[in-house]
């Protein structure tokens, strides 16, 4: 799996992030709402669940992404 994201490009995840991640954008993005109804111990409904899930999923991947690269780039210049 981890040689799967090192194979995409940082920017096609930013895209899918700031798309995926962020849409709908108005009223507000939905990831941003989810996480405040997990904050608020609201997110109990399967659907928003899954809506966090699927609007966060993107972001996980970036970071993930993000963070191999530091990681192999640190053990490349060992």
């Amino acid at each position: 799996m981890l040689k799967f994201i090192d194979k995409i490009s940082v920017g096609a995840l930013v895209v899918v992030a700031l798309t995926l991640g962020l849409a709908p954008f108005t009223p507000e993005p939905h990831v941003w709402q989810k996480l405040k109804m997990l904050v608020d111990g609201s997110l109990v409904r399967p659907i928003d669940m899954f809506d966090l899930l699927m609007h966060g999923f993107p972001w996980l991947l970036l970071v993930i992404k993000l963070v191999r690269q530091g990681l192999l780039s640190k053990a490349a210049d060992k």
